[in-house]
């Protein structure tokens, strides 16, 4: 006979179905979910059926929730804020002053490349992607400014009457 797992009673039965029903995060309420079932004596198998998981995971779950407690079945993804901004305020709004004036430097619109160039300057990185110059122009509520492309054979005389 296969042995079971135990789980520590760090809260009661009851409560820990009202925190697997009041969770609004999808991966905290999967795992209290598994907690749930295994206070209704179930086995890893059973549960790893009900809720998808793989029965390794489960045990890893039941593991993590008997040494830590409720405070470890936490999804602690959102706990990590990502990466610092590129551009402090101050070179957001001088890249935002730079591009009001509607021309870059060289004289043409400005583009991603363009934008990416200006954030080496303005920083004093070695290298920024042309895509992020790009994403802080939309950033900075910019688009490309490009002319509409002009067809060969177009006929003014007809694109003249079309307008009226």
């Amino acid at each position: 006979m296969p042995r079971t797992l135990p789980l520590k009673h760090h809260l009661p039965d009851d409560e820990v179905y009202a925190r697997f029903r009041a969770c609004r995060d999808a991966t905290e309420r999967a795992r209290w979910q598994v907690i749930y079932l295994k206070t209704q004596h179930r086995t890893a198998k059973a549960i790893a059926e009900v809720t998808g998981y793989s029965p390794r995971w489960v045990r890893a779950l039941i593991h993590r929730y008997n040494d830590g407690g409720p405070e470890a079945l936490r999804d602690r993804r959102h706990d990590h804020p990502g990466a610092p901004p590129m551009l402090s305020p101050e070179q957001q709004a001088d890249l935002d002053a730079a591009l009001e004036m509607g021309s870059a430097p060289d004289g043409g619109p400005w583009t991603g490349p363009k934008v990416a160039r200006w954030i080496e300057r303005a920083t004093g990185r070695a290298h920024v992607h042309n895509q992020r110059g790009w994403e802080w122009m939309l950033r900075l509520g910019f688009s490309a400014q490009t002319p509409r492309p002009a067809h060969d054979g177009a006929d003014l005389a007809a694109q003249a009457a079309f307008k009226k």
